[in-house]
Order: C-alpha cells, then sequence, then structure tokens
C-alpha cells in the first residue's frame, strides 16, 4: 500500500532532524585516532619470517592459529581493479566525503523509516574506524547510536589526519574477507593463490561482493557481484564473475606454500607471530642447494632414494649458508629434518684417523699399511672388516688407503692409535652424539659404526678446511662470532687436505671419471654406511664446505647407491655453482710441512713428490711394511672381556696371560696406568676382582692401543 503523505513528511522531517543533530554533535567533537604510522607498526601477521643474510624472506611459519593475516600491503600493490571495485561497492563518494557521507546517512535512514531493505551508510573511514576500536571483535548485529556517533566522530578525525590513500592502505589490510583471512594479502594469496597486484577484474569483483557478508554462498557472492557491476557499468562480464566466484570460494581455506626454501629450519626457529629472524643463509646458495638435491634423488626413484640434506658452510666465517634438511620430491617423512637426524658414518670419520695419526708421527702419508684379510678376536666374536669392492690391494701406502677409503688399513691404523684415542678425538671435534666410550663402538669406529648428523659433519669437515681452527657453526645473524681455537695439527691438517684433493689417490677405488673430481682444488670424502642405508660425501675448498647425505629417513636400505653415485653428484653441483664466478687457489703449505721425493720397492706405488711433517720424511726407499705398524694391538683380554674367578681353584694358581701382537720390545704394557711389561714378552698377570683398563704405550707414552675388561 502506498505511503500517506502525512508519513512521507514524517520520515523525510526525522531523517533530517537526526542527521542535523548527528553531524552537530559528530563535527564539534571529533575523536582523535592514532596516526598511521602507529597502526602500521602495531599490524602483526599471524605469520613468522625466515630471512636470509640480505634480508629476503626465505620462508614462513604460521604461528598466531586464530587469524590468518599476512605481511601489510601498501596500496600501490594492491590491484586497481579491485580498489574501484571495492570503492564503487562499499563507498561510492570516498573521495568526496570528509568521512561521514551524509547523503548516504539521509536515504539509510529514510529507508528504515519507510522500511525498505537497504545497506547501512558506513563509508570506508567509518569501517576503518570500527576495525581501529574493535580490531579482534567481530561485529553483530547492527550498531547503536552511541556506536554509530563515535565511529562517526573517529571517522571525522582520521580523514583529518589521514590522508584518502592511507585510509584505504590500512582498511584493506584490516578488513576480514572471509573465514580466517583478514587483510587483502591474506584474501589474495589464499583464494586466488596469487600477490594482490596481480587480481583480475573478475577476481575483484567478487573479493568486493564478498565485504558485506563474508560467509555466505558463492553463487550469492556471484549474483551481488554481477549486480554491482552492472550498476557501475564495469567492464567484467558476469560469466567471468560467476566463474571466479566457484573458482576463488570452493577452494580449502589454507595458505598456499609458495617458494617455501628453508621449512625445517623455520619450524625450529620462528616462534613469534610478526617476528623476523635473519639469519646467515645466502637464498641463491639455499636455492642452488635445494634444487640440485632435489633433481637427484627425482633421478634416485628407481634406486628406492627418497630423502636427502645438505649443509653449506663459509669456512672463514662459520656462517651456514644453506640448510636443506629435505628435499626428496616423493619423500613419505619430509618433516623430518635430515642436518640433524642421526645416521651412520660410514667412512667419512677416516680422515680424521689419519690426522689423528700423522699427528702423532705413527704414520706418514707414504707409510705403508696392509690391504690383506684381518681377522681381530673381539668379546663379541671374530671381528673381520672387508674393503668396499671386496678386495685386497696387498701393500698401499696410507694417501693411497685414505684416498681409496680401504677399510683393512683403517682398521689397522685405529689399531695403532687406540680405539678410544680416536673416539675422543671425535667428540672434540664436536660429534657430540658419539657419546659412548671406545670400548662401546670397537674398531668398526674407524669404518663409521657410529651414528652422527649433518650438522656435525660440516662442523668437523670445516676444522679441518681451516688447518684444524674450530668455532661454532652461525644460523642465526644475531649469533655472536665466536672465537677460534685449534683442535688439530695445522700441518696434518694439510697433509689430510692434500690427500683428499688427490684424485690419482682415489683411482684404487673409484676410478678417474666420478664426481668427486673438480676442475679446481678441493677436498673430499665420501662414505656408505651398511646395507646401503646412508651415504654421504663431504667436502670442501678454501672457502666452502659443502655436506651432502642421501638415504631414506625410516631406514631402509638403497639398492645399489654408494656415497660415490648417490651424494657425490649432489656435492659436485653444489659445489661447482659455489666457485663459478670464484675457484680459490689451492692451499699454501703451512712451514711446518716439507716435500720429498720417496720411492717404493717392488713396485708398490710409482716414485712420487710426497708431503711430511717436518722430521718425519723417509732418508731411503719405503720397502716394507714396519711391524709395529702393522698390527700393534693387544690380542687377549680382548676388549669387553668378564673374566670369571673359579673358587675351586687356588687364587694364587689362577693367571690371566697378557698379549700383544706386532708389537716390538719399545712398547709398554700398562694396566690401570701400572707398566707390566712390554710388547713381546710373556705377561701371566694374578687377576682379582674389579674393571680395568689394559694399554699399550709407545716410548713417548702415547697409547697405541687400548682394551677394557672385568673380573668377577
Amino acid at each position: 500500500m502506498t505511503m500517506s503523505w502525512s508519513r512521507r513528511v514524517l520520515a523525510g522531517s526525522t531523517a533530517v532532524v537526526a542527521i542535523a543533530a548527528l553531524a552537530a554533535i559528530a563535527l564539534l567533537r571529533p575523536s582523535t585516532p592514532p596516526s598511521f604510522v602507529d597502526v602500521r607498526a602495531r599490524y602483526v601477521p599471524s605469520d613468522a619470517y625466515l630471512l636470509d643474510r640480505h634480508g629476503a624472506v626465505l620462508d614462513t611459519q604460521r604461528i598466531d592459529l586464530t587469524v590468518r593475516r599476512l605481511a601489510w600491503t601498501p596500496l600501490e600493490d594492491v590491484s586497481p581493479a579491485l580498489v574501484v571495485a571495492v570503492v564503487d561497492g562499499e563507498d561510492r563518494r570516498f573521495w568526496r566525503h570528509e568521512g561521514v557521507d551524509w547523503l548516504g546517512v539521509a536515504g539509510a535512514m529514510r529507508d528504515r523509516i519507510l522500511g525498505h531493505s537497504r545497506r547501512g551508510a558506513s563509508t570506508i573511514t567509518m569501517q576503518l574506524a570500527s576495525l581501529l576500536d574493535f580490531p579482534s571483535r567481530p561485529r553483530v548485529g547492527p550498531r547503536d547510536f552511541s556506536e554509530k556517533l563515535h565511529q562517526a566522530q573517529l571517522a571525522i578525525g582520521l580523514e583529518q589526519s589521514w590522508s584518502k590513500r592511507e585510509i584505504l592502505e590500512a582498511y584493506f589490510n584490516l578488513i576480514q574477507f572471509r573465514g580466517e583471512l583478514q587483510g587483502i594479502r591474506a584474501a589474495s594469496e589464499v583464494l586466488a593463490r596469487k600477490a594482490p597486484s596481480g587480481l583480475s577484474a573478475a577476481e575483484s569483483t567478487v573479493l568486493a561482493a564478498l565485504l558485506p557478508n563474508p560467509s555466505t554462498s558463492p553463487q550469492l557472492v556471484a549474483s551481488r557481484g554481477c549486480t554491482r557491476a552492472a550498476a557501475s557499468r564495469a567492464a567484467v562480464d558476469c560469466a567471468e564473475i560467476k566463474s571466479a566466484a566457484i573458482t576463488l570460494l570452493s577452494r580449502p581455506s589454507e595458505a598456499v606454500s609458495t617458494g617455501r626454501l628453508a621449512p625445517h629450519l623455520a619450524r625450529a626457529l620462528l616462534k613469534a607471530p610478526g617476528e623476523r629472524l635473519g639469519t646467515t643463509l645466502d637464498a641463491g646458495i639455499q636455492r642452488l642447494a635445494h634444487d640440485a638435491l632435489a633433481r637427484q634423488l627425482a633421478g634416485l626413484r628407481v634406486r628406492n632414494v627418497r630423502d636427502g640434506a645438505a649443509l653449506v658452510v663459509d669456512n672463514a666465517t662459520g656462517d651456514v649458508l644453506a640448510y636443506v634438511g629435505s628435499a626428496g620430491p616423493n619423500s613419505s617423512a619430509a618433516e623430518v629434518d635430515g642436518v640433524r637426524a642421526r645416521r651412520q658414518a660410514g667412512s667419512t670419520l677416516k680422515p680424521f684417523l689419519y690426522e689423528l695419526a700423522l699427528e702423532r708421527r705413527y704414520l706418514t702419508a707414504a707409510s705403508l699399511l696392509d690391504d690383506s684379510p684381518l681377522n681381530i678376536d673381539t668379546a663379541t666374536g671374530i671381528y673381520f672388516p672387508q674393503d668396499y669392492d671386496h678386495d685386497y690391494k696387498g701393500p698401499v701406502s696410507m694417501r693411497t688407503a685414505l684416498g681409496g677409503s680401504l677399510n683393512v688399513p683403517a682398521v689397522r691404523t685405529v689399531m695403532l692409535v687406540g680405539v678410544e684415542a680416536f673416539r675422543d678425538r671425535l667428540h672434540t671435534l664436536g660429534y657430540s652424539t658419539i657419546a659412548e666410550s671406545g670400548e662401546y663402538y670397537g674398531y668398526s669406529l674407524a669404518l663409521g659404526s657410529a651414528e652422527v648428523t649433518l650438522w656435525e659433519q660440516a662442523q668437523a669437515y670445516r676444522t679441518l678446511a681451516d688447518g684444524g681452527q674450530s668455532s661454532a657453526l652461525r644460523i642465526r645473524a644475531d649469533d655472536p662470532p665466536l672465537g677460534r681455537r685449534p683442535l688439530l695439527e695445522r700441518d696434518a691438517s694439510f697433509i689430510i687436505g692434500d690427500v683428499l684433493s688427490d684424485r690419482s689417490a682415489r683411482m684404487v677405488t673409484f676410478g678417474l671419471g666420478n664426481s668427486l673430481n673438480t676442475t679446481f682444488w678441493s677436498a673430499v670424502k665420501t662414505g656408505t654406511s651398511k646395507d646401503m642405508r646412508d651415504n654421504w660425501c663431504i667436502g670442501f675448498t678454501p672457502r666452502f664446505t659443502v655436506a651432502v647425505w642421501v638415504g631414506n629417513f625410516e631406514g631402509d636400505p638403497m639398492h645399489d647407491v654408494s656415497g660415490v653415485t648417490g651424494a657425490a653428484p649432489v656435492w659436485r653441483e653444489i659445489i661447482d655453482g659455489l666457485q663459478a664466478e670464484d675457484a680459490s687457489p689451492a692451499p699454501r703449505p703451512p712451514h711446518g710441512v716439507r716435500a720429498a721425493s720417496v720411492g717404493f720397492s717392488s713396485g708398490v706405488e710409482t716414485r712420487r713428490r710426497e708431503w711430511f711433517l717436518s722430521g718425519t720424511a723417509p732418508r731411503h726407499t719405503i720397502d716394507s711394511i714396519p711391524t709395529d705398524v702393522q698390527i700393534a694391538h693387544i690380542s687377549s683380554p680382548v676388549n669387553g672381556t668378564i673374566i670369571a674367578l673359579d673358587p675351586d681353584i687356588p687364587t694364587d694358581r689362577q693367571r690371566v696371560p697378557i698379549r700383544v701382537e706386532g708389537g716390538t720390545t719399545n712398547l709398554v704394557v700398562r694396566l690401570n696406568d701400572t707398566a707390566v711389561g712390554h710388547a713381546g714378552e710373556v705377561i701371566l698377570w694374578s687377576p682379582s676382582s674389579g674393571r680395568y683398563r689394559l694399554s699399550l704405550e709407545g716410548g713417548n707414552g702415547q697409547s697405541v692401543d687400548q682394551v677394557s675388561f672385568t673380573v668377577r
């Protein structure tokens, strides 16, 4: 029924009076708003950000689960089509009013009195005022007069102290779009899978049509968008709007992981919403390492290889430049951090064993070691080490033994150096996961039976690369640089690095054509654990240390994949990429190292120029394997033995034989630090209950071998 003339007059008069009263009060007492700078400074994204050394975002981690709010977006990074669609739909006179659209208020009040359905008269500035007043409280129902009054006062204050562009920018960052999505960046990246600057006209129309009722169905949003587009004569087809609405609003409301380069590190380090944590990583090197590892793992899928990890370290500073916890496209446990996971070391510990033997002057790089079958009695049975290729080379120099990663010579060397001494050296180098005693690991420690992490491997090899100087690795930009301390002898470290750089020394096992041979100076070592469950490739140039692990997080074995075929190609691609613009020259020999020509009789190895520690170069042709180097070790009692005293036999008739094999009389046998005889003598010891340490020592007092046993 048509409204009477008197009712129309009443409605109009009421509206005019109400508007006049509201305007007068609002204009008389505009509220003082916070500044634009303060609002932007108080804005806290729900995510935290992991930054590289140059400030580039490497990764993000969501911390606040109550809202999805991404980084603040400047207005110039918002699609112009969205600005037009939102202003046309929400506040057509935005650019002309001063906070309150009085014509809109009049129309809204008139329609309410007349019973017509009409959207409220809140301007964009008034909506922003409400967001600043109640940033975390959702609006429920219409606002009462006092709330509207305060909203109008604050809006007028905003218009007096902010520019129109600042108002729009804050509005786009604070407005709620759909579900948990707050701000245009979250809405655009989650719903449209793109940055706000790339929104099309149809997508912009859909997002603008969401604002009056963000939870409405895609069909109703599309209908509202089509109506708005027609009213504003926007150059966008209704069919495009409907298609965009279905696409945008039917997707799961979850963030898309785009450009994630260091998720494991982000998960470990980021703790607070809005945090921007600087790291030592370099985004370019991180991407190089990640992509090289991902490509190799994709190619090894047919060999049952799913997982891998990589680290790149700057030798001079200890800064970690790349940290790839996992990059396997077919991984079934991608959340595992391969950098921190404990895996069996394989042959990667051998350089530190030989460095210790050099340092103690037990061996030189030219010393001959016997690569022949070896059976060792242990408390758990016979230990029978074999080489990687199940072949024996006979007498070989230490250089060949390490370069070719021969197992039997390594076991002979740990018998010479002592398992406990080797274990202590590894622990000192930072292998904190090697926490048991030498007795626990036994001679197999020389072949890498212990579990280590990729982080520890990179730390230890960086120490070797830096002439034996060590400091903790740095991963956070605010980590203070730590002073370096000497852990290895500089001269011995140089010789080990030279051996690891020698492609001819590797040839006996790996041939000439392999991924370890670079066009520049580099030192590298591979390792493969039992049953091919892990393989490693770790090496360095004077400037960088690169460590790579390949395997399966679940522990199932790979199919015929060794360190040289699994991890080495990744190492080679990374090291080549690092050296592309700056290939470092070979390191200079330190003052305590001398070069000398050395020859071998019987054609064991060809004459060559070899590096020696001062005073250790031979004066004649090397023609035999010294017996005290060959197998000087305690053969009885074996490590870990438990000896039981027989109560039926008189105590003075019970003896324990102590035997040393391969030793000369200059080696002293000590029981709990008390000398009981010399190697080569028959030693019969009267036992008593207790735990004992039996050691074999050279003339300089250094341990050659050591075992522990118990008498009960």
